[in-house]
């Protein structure tokens, strides 16, 4: 059972992450052969206080 863990920095539509994770299903089904149903994927957000970007937070950086 194929599964990919993507963190991402947070403020993304639903539809951003549904988007995700259909493609990066599609990838794994694709790349592995594995069968669809048994792709799992996790989204983890970061909020932008906990994310660094060259010794400051995203947050401090307005991203």
């Amino acid at each position: 059972m194929p599964f990919a863990q993507i963190q991402i920095m947070e403020g993304r539509s639903e539809d951003q992450k549904r988007a995700v994770i259909e493609k990066v299903t599609a990838a794994l089904v694709e790349a592995v052969g594995a069968p669809v149903d048994s792709v799992r994927v996790i989204i983890t957000e970061i909020p932008k206080a906990h994310w660094g970007i060259a010794g400051k937070s995203a947050k401090d950086l307005g991203r």
